[in-house]
């Protein structure tokens, strides 16, 4: 006997624009469920109705209301909310037992206040940690992409994909999805034609394309043919302590792969071309972090009138691909112990929507040879986070979880900066962004040293003997960048 599914219900908080938009979307389509109720704060909404719908309040009262009216689903309509509100709102509903909490993604992320029910996702710690995101308006810093061909290069990794959602809604004719994960690129590809489907954006053409930035041939092949207008390079090993157990694979990926990039774009008349860096590539002390800044040197080498090659250098972002936060989130959900390296250890955070929003705000408004480093506010103490973090899962620190002191890994340090001591910046016309005016950390001609690197990453008949060693990799290396000459030292004794 055929059973009927029974739609879930579901409260929506949130009695604005966006939940209203999402209440009639799931109206129109009841497949999708049936909204139960509204739950606002706004003392002139309660009590009324809308699309039939009851508005209740205050959310203080989510579990009375939940006993009179029961349903399955929360979502959290309110995209203009603060992280301190979203916290009050979190405390509240997490009183009633509901199935799944959702949320709509905050207002750098919503265009004209619409809002669609397959932007919706699940509540994640990173939204409830950390710092009120910054508000970009996405319609205006993306209108130098009208109409453009545009590359992400990792576009199946935590930024390149947060960046191909974003760019749905600029107006690019096509987006070319670019990355050596099939699996990684085929999710992106895929959610980004669903998100399309379900009203997000425009229209543009989406061309997943599978390959390595390490093959030259195929980059200058590639870069020929895309025609591509701009190009946002975010693809990157990252994994410091393994990047220092794998160093020759980190300058062969990080650096050749960015300058294979770089030069087929210039070639073939990229105008804009903006690489996503990091704040380990300030006085680098891991073989990451000399990759980066390498990559750097590259990009902003690129002197041309008619070309902006630029560098966008930020911090640590919450819940990216390898962060600490999901290994956290892995730590306590078996108990503990949490793992900190070291209890001074601290880092900037931002969330992976408000990096990506700023980074395209800078694509547009920079200039060539420049690079524009974002506003991270204050370094959080990973240590705060970790409490933080278990207490948002119901536990008590060093009570119900342990946390255990592990000591700092290869490469890694106990805070990271975003620019060098005898180096400055300058406000742009955007206050989140500025401008770095920066001094070369680097010993010796660019050219020279990648020269010498070269034949390490890949094989020269000329000299067998230097492939894949990463001692004489190491040693250059320590030669040329005088944060790390410290570090190689001491790998010496």
């Amino acid at each position: 006997m055929e059973t009927r599914r029974v739609p879930k219900k579901i409260y929506i908080i949130g009695a604005g624009i966006a939940g209203v938009s999402i209440a009639r979307e799931i109206k129109e389509k009841p497949i999708l469920g049936e909204v139960v109720a509204f739950l606002d704060d706004d003392p002139e909404k309660i009590g009324t109705t809308i699309m039939g719908i009851p508005v209740l309040g205050p959310l203080q009262q989510v579990l009375l209301f939940y006993h009179q009216i029961p349903a399955d689903e929360a979502i959290i309509a309110i995209p203009s909310a603060t992280r301190e509100q979203l916290l009050q709102i979190y405390a509240s509903i997490k009183q009633a037992p509901f199935l799944t909490v959702k949320i709509l993604p905050h207002l750098s992320q919503v265009l004209d206040n619409s809002a669609h029910l397959i932007q919706t996702r699940a509540l994640n710690p990173e939204d409830l940690l950390g710092r009120t995101p910054v508000k970009v308006s996405l319609k205006s810093s993306l209108s130098y992409l009208r109409g453009k061909r545009v590359l992400i290069t990792g576009a199946g990794g935590s930024i390149g994909s947060e960046l191909a959602r974003q760019l749905l809604s600029g107006g690019a004719s096509r987006l070319y999805l670019f990355g050596h994960g099939e699996n990684s690129l085929y999710d992106i590809d895929r959610e980004l034609r669903i998100l399309q489907q379900g009203g997000v954006g425009e229209k543009a053409t989406i061309i997943p394309i599978l390959g390595e930035l390490q093959d030259r041939d195929y980059i200058f092949y590639l870069l020929k043919r895309l025609n591509a207008d701009v190009i946002f390079h975010a693809a990157a090993h990252k994994h410091v302590p393994m990047l220092e157990e794998n160093p020759v694979e980190a300058i062969k990926n990080n650096v050749f792969g960015t300058k294979n990039l770089v030069d087929a774009a210039f070639t073939y008349n990229t105008s804009r071309f903006l690489l996503i860096s990091t704040d380990k590539a300030v006085e680098p002390a891991s073989v990451y972090g000399v990759s980066k800044m390498l990559a750097e040197e590259i990009v902003l080498s690129v002197n041309a009138a008619d070309r902006d090659f630029m560098v966008v250098r930020f911090g640590n972002v919450l819940g990216s691909r390898g962060s600490i936060l999901p290994l956290f989130q892995k730590q306590i959900a078996a108990g503990g112990p949490v793992t900190l390296t070291d209890p001074e250890a601290k880092r900037f955070f931002m969330t992976i929507p408000e990096a990506v929003s700023l980074v395209l705000k800078a694509g547009g408004t920079g200039n060539g040879q420049e690079v524009y480093i974002l506003d991270m506010g204050d370094p959080v103490y990973i240590k705060d986070m970790i409490h933080q973090l278990i207490q948002l899962n119901g536990f008590t620190p060093d009570k119900d979880i342990k946390i255990a002191i592990t000591g700092l890994r290869p490469g890694e340090r106990i805070d990271e900066k975003l620019y060098r001591i005898n180096e400055t910046l300058e406000p742009t016309d955007f206050p989140k962004i500025n401008k770095l005016k920066r001094t070369s950390f680097l010993i010796g001609d660019l050219e020279k040293i990648l020269e010498e690197l070269l034949p390490i990453c890949y094989f020269d008949r000329d000299q067998p003997f230097l492939f894949r060693r990463m001692d004489a990799l190491k040693k250059i290396v320590g030669e040329v960048v005088p944060s790390y000459q410290k570090i190689y030292n001491e790998q010496l004794i």
